[in-house]
């Protein structure tokens, strides 16, 4: 779970929330909003593992948006909380991927007007990642391999 920070036209910052599988690198959830709080990101949180679907485990970092509550939400959705080390990236590597070719992808190719015109931009790229992007973690492409 990470944070991309988004520029909009007028120059504030839209925070995209989002939420990856490390084993197929897939997105299973991700929302924009202009001011992240911790009550909305345990929410998000909820909403991505209804009815006891949730990981063994949560890869963060450090983010003050997370505040204190956010230990305390994980545990009671029977997770373990991991938190990576201060100044860390590569402790992340599947987040850091995905952020790095969604700004490569798209991000760096439009600018956005506002919070939904980013959520809508984003929904179309996270469908173009699982549906047309080959990638190992989706299992595309494996008929060439030995």
């Amino acid at each position: 779970m990470d944070f991309i920070t988004v520029s909009m036209l007028t120059f504030n910052l839209l925070y995209c929330l989002f939420i990856i599988s490390h084993d197929r690198r897939s997105i299973l959830r991700f929302n924009v909003i202009r001011h992240p709080t911790t009550s909305w990101i345990v929410q998000e949180l909820r909403e991505a593992f209804p009815l006891r679907s949730a990981p063994r485990f949560l890869l963060l970092d450090h983010d003050q948006k997370y505040g204190r509550e956010m230990p305390a939400a994980i545990r009671s959705m029977s997770m373990a909380c991991l938190q990576t080390s201060i100044q860390s990236p590569w402790q992340y590597g599947v987040a850091e991927l995905w952020v790095g070719s969604g700004r490569r992808d798209s991000l760096d190719h439009v600018i956005a007007l506002n919070d939904q015109h980013l959520k809508r931009f984003l929904s179309g790229y996270v469908r173009y990642y699982h549906n047309r992007r080959v990638h190992l973690g989706l299992k595309k492409g494996m008929s060439c391999l030995p």
